[in-house]
């Protein structure tokens, strides 16, 4: 089980895959077949892997759990690899995602090597998907969520913006860049706008922040505006963008989670929301173009503002969002980031307030949302919950080798690569049509 902080040190690295050194390659032991390639099932079929060894020789012997969402143990065993080939499998009778993980079963003394959850601690995992599209609502969302909300965005309404924008020097040509703070409800919003360095009209590029307190990367909003956005990367907290730590609580995530006019991410959702109504003021915006952007909290943001202002947003695209299916730990399924204590009666309630699944009925925006099997940062079900309620069109997109995607970044970059595709189709003034992958 992941401690607190260590969940903490895992949220902080999450959706940035070009931030951070690529981990040392980790031996693999076993390898595992699907018996569907695309990791996706419908209910009464058998969900099962032929597992077989890996490049490097097995040195422990193995055994198996598969749990229904993370939570619900269905069946257990042991690998026996003397054939050359063993299976795992089960039928799966309703909608669900089946995690399976394989770890030494102790007959050989540790300390274990190898796995493929990034560890290289003899751990694996498998993940599978049965009739995805039909996970439903764990937890009522709130009555009173839409007028909560709506109070808020009225109250911020009546803070002026008061923009003050500083120059920002940079290397990349073409390019204006400009530091921006702006007044909100409670607080500040920081980040970055840059722009093509010429005259018209852009289609509008928001980035927001995975978890963390960080400085920005300033050269890569300059190289988004090159690329011919009006591009703003917002901070996700009330600090300068170029300020590496601020005055942020590192558990940021845990203050006031008691309740929903005191939680930290209260603010947050509210600076997201005045960075874009600053955007609609600017005269070089296209006046029609908003996409939102980002992974992990940063796609849970994304897809929130995307539901608290359903009117502007063209698209959201986003790699493992967090945030979503808070209550899952009460109804049979794994929660995730940001680990709102299931033992709080307060913080359930709150947590609903800021639960992307709640927000997702509200989306009218085109969604793409990549999704790890073995995700336990972001669990693979909440994404699947929130995508079923999005009133727009989805294209889910499975990544059934991956966990969250600083640990698995070469089996996460699918993701990466889906969300420049759609980019470059949308800044040259195309549309994006969701591929839809629902099951």
């Amino acid at each position: 089980m992941i401690r607190p902080n260590e969940r903490f040190l895992i949220a902080l690295l999450v959706a940035a895959p070009f931030c951070f050194a690529q981990p040392k390659s980790i031996d693999q032991q076993l390898k595992f077949t699907p018996y569907h390639s695309n990791g996706l099932y419908d209910a009464g079929e058998t969900v099962g892997w032929t597992v077989t060894p890996g490049p490097v020789k097995p040195t422990h012997t193995y055994k198996w759990t598969i749990k229904r969402n993370n939570a619900l143990v269905l069946k257990e065993g042991k690998l026996d690899l003397s054939s050359g080939t063993d299976k795992i499998e089960i039928k799966a009778e309703e909608p669900q995602m089946l995690y399976v993980s394989i770890e030494p079963d102790g007959s050989t003394p540790g300390p274990y090597t190898g796995g493929n959850t990034g560890r290289n601690n003899g751990l694996y995992a498998v993940g599978a998907a049965v009739s995805p599209s039909k996970l439903g609502l764990s937890t009522p969302r709130p009555e009173d969520f839409d007028a909560f909300w709506e109070g808020k965005l009225a109250a911020q309404a009546k803070v002026p913006i008061n923009p003050v924008l500083t120059p920002v020097d940079t290397d990349v040509p073409g390019v204006e860049l400009k530091m921006f703070v702006l007044d909100a409800l409670g607080s500040q919003t920081h980040g970055y706008i840059a722009k093509p360095a010429k005259e018209g009209k852009f289609p509008a590029l928001i980035q927001l922040q995975y978890a963390g307190v960080y400085a920005l990367n300033a050269r890569a909003a300059a190289q988004k505006a090159a690329d011919g956005w009006l591009f703003i990367n917002v901070d996700s907290h009330d600090k300068l963008p170029s300020d590496p730590a601020g005055a942020i609580p590192k558990n940021y995530n845990a203050v006031g989670i008691t309740g929903r006019e005191t939680s930290y991410f209260l603010n947050m959702y509210l600076r997201d929301s005045r960075a874009l109504d600053y955007l609609l003021t600017r005269p070089d915006w296209d006046g029609k173009t908003i996409v939102l952007t980002g992974g992990s909290m940063g796609g849970q943001q994304s897809l929130s503002l995307a539901g608290l202002r359903p009117e502007h947003i063209t698209a959201a695209l986003v790699c493992v969002p967090a945030g979503a299916d808070t209550n899952a730990d009460h109804h049979g399924r794994k929660a995730g980031y940001p680990y709102w204590p299931a033992n709080q009666p307060e913080a359930m309630n709150t947590a609903l307030y800021f639960d992307p699944v709640n927000f997702a009925s509200r989306i009218k925006a085109s969604v793409m949302a990549g999704i790890g099997f073995i995700d336990t940062t972001s669990p693979p079900a909440g994404i699947y919950t929130a995508l079923n309620q999005v009133r727009g069109p989805v294209e889910p997109l499975p990544m059934i080798e991956s966990g969250h995607d600083n640990m698995t970044p070469q089996f996460s970059r699918a993701c990466t690569v889906r969300t420049k595709e759609i980019l470059d189709v949308i800044v040259k003034g195309g549309e994006f049509k969701p591929s839809s992958q629902k099951h």
